[in-house]
């Protein structure tokens, strides 16, 4: 059986690297294929991607467009069905802080969606932001309640 630690690279595949800057005998030595002075020859040289000669990059010439409501949106929590199961009793009244509580949901969280996943047969009372078509149906089939609270 083949092992890992036996692997050989084909021969002439792992070419050693060049030893730059390593004395002339080295053929790569004294400037170390930089040339002589100068800006190229110094470290942290190069123009970098966007470079574009001098002419005003592309990206600034675009014009900024589009919005975004990140800084303001709603912080938003999904919990399935399956979650709820495992960590109330049944008959319990599962809201907002219950489910922080539970560790189902971070402490700044703003509004919860309850969906479908796992197993449920539990009758449990959920308030919640939302509720899937499933995950109501299924939470009322089982002889609980769903409570949407904004």
């Amino acid at each position: 059986m083949l092992k890992l630690h036996e692997l050989v690279c084909d021969p002439g595949r792992q070419q050693p690297t060049k030893r730059r800057g390593r004395g002339e005998g080295s053929g790569l030595g004294k400037s170390a294929g930089h040339g002589n002075k100068g800006k190229q020859a110094r470290s942290g040289s190069g123009k970098g991607p966007n470079f574009e000669g001098g002419q005003m990059p592309l990206m600034r010439r675009l014009p900024k467009y589009g919005f975004t409501n990140k800084r303001f949106r709603a912080k938003r929590a999904e919990v399935s069905l399956g979650q709820l199961e495992a960590k109330f009793e049944a008959g319990a009244t599962v809201d907002m802080d219950a489910m922080r509580a539970a560790g189902l949901i971070a402490k700044q969280t703003e509004r919860v969606r309850v969906l479908v996943g796992g197993s449920f047969s539990k009758t449990l009372n959920v308030k919640a932001s939302g509720f899937s078509a499933g995950a109501r149906a299924a939470i009322e089939a089982a002889g609980g309640r769903c409570e949407t609270e904004s």
